[in-house]
């Protein structure tokens, strides 16, 4: 079982600051869009997720409806909703096709993400779940080869180094070709750092923070990091697609640029993002019906930088 964890942007991002300010003596300097090192993300020859991906998802504790539509609109938007203004949420899964999943064997299919099964588990478990828990809860969604199991935690859970070292975390067994995610709700816990920038860092710079599209701190931070660890599921499922770095601790196709969601951003600041004329709220992906969300920055191999949405 490999287990590939999203350490939240903000934390790399203010460290990158602060050791930038005592390695330069504080002396005054311009801190620029941050590009990681030219130890390039590359292919290492393995499997990544093509053509139908189906996509199940376990609700573990209280979600209601309001949440769960948040989340769902968003996997909808993935490849359903093409008629949406740029920027949106298909064009930045499309980003990710072109950049890694098209380039991978004979594939001539459009990669596409379905929704197969949802379901409640009412706190089986209780409320604090160990990482091999997780990986237990996973197989019980009995998603297809090839697809991917969605673990959501509500606010009330704990989980196994949540806020500590991972805001989300992927796996996978390869013997039976299955993936999952898991990714919790910080709203109660820790927000500063895997909600950031919809509140304020727990540390570093405390800027205001930014509005979320849909009106839920924690969930708009779930999907953020959802995304981040979809992208890196679908182009490194089982430890040898693409990466950069030690294959234990790899930096994928959006944690490869922590903090950046819009053009301009530096460590502390996550870049210049379109404001919702009606409720003041930032996004920078349009989605189904109507729905806007804050999607991380891709990494493009082909240039060594950060490509955003807008």
């Amino acid at each position: 079982m490999a287990f590939f964890s999203l350490i939240k942007s903000v934390l790399s991002a203010l460290l990158i600051l602060t050791l930038a300010n005592s390695s330069a003596g504080a002396r005054p300097r311009k801190l620029d869009l941050w590009i990681p090192d030219t130890d390039l993300l590359t292919y290492h020859n393995g499997g990544v997720l093509q053509g139908n991906i189906p996509v199940s998802i376990i609700w573990y504790g209280y979600f209601s409806w309001a949440q769960k539509s948040i989340i769902t609109d968003f996997l909808l938007s993935l490849t359903y909703n093409q008629w949406e203004p740029n920027p949106s949420v298909a064009q930045w899964w499309s980003t990710i096709d072109q950049l890694y999943l098209s380039k991978v064997g004979n594939n001539n299919k459009r990669t596409k993400v379905t929704l197969a099964h949802q379901s409640d588990n009412w706190y089986q478990w209780g409320k604090y779940l160990t990482m091999s828990q997780i990986a237990q809860l996973a197989p019980h969604a009995t998603t297809p080869k090839g697809g991917i199991t969605l673990v959501f935690t509500a606010q009330d859970v704990a989980v196994e180094n949540f806020c500590m070292n991972h805001c989300a975390v992927h796996g996978s067994d390869q013997s039976s070709g299955t993936t999952f995610i898991w990714v919790g709700n910080s709203e109660n816990q820790c927000p500063g750092q895997c909600a950031w920038p919809f509140h304020q860092p727990e540390y570093g710079p405390q800027t205001p923070p930014l509005l979320p599209p849909n009106g839920d701190l924690g969930i708009d931070g779930m999907v953020m990091n959802l995304a981040s660890m979809f992208a890196g599921t679908a182009t490194n499922p089982f430890g040898n697609g693409y990466y950069q770095g030690p294959q234990e601790a790899p930096m994928e196709a959006c944690t490869a640029c922590p903090g950046v969601y819009g053009k301009g951003a530096y460590p502390g600041f996550p870049g210049h993002l379109l404001i919702d004329s009606s409720t003041g709220a930032s996004y920078n992906a349009n989605g189904f019906s109507g729905r806007k969300y804050v999607l991380p920055a891709i990494f493009d191999p082909t240039t060594s930088s950060c490509l955003t949405l807008n």
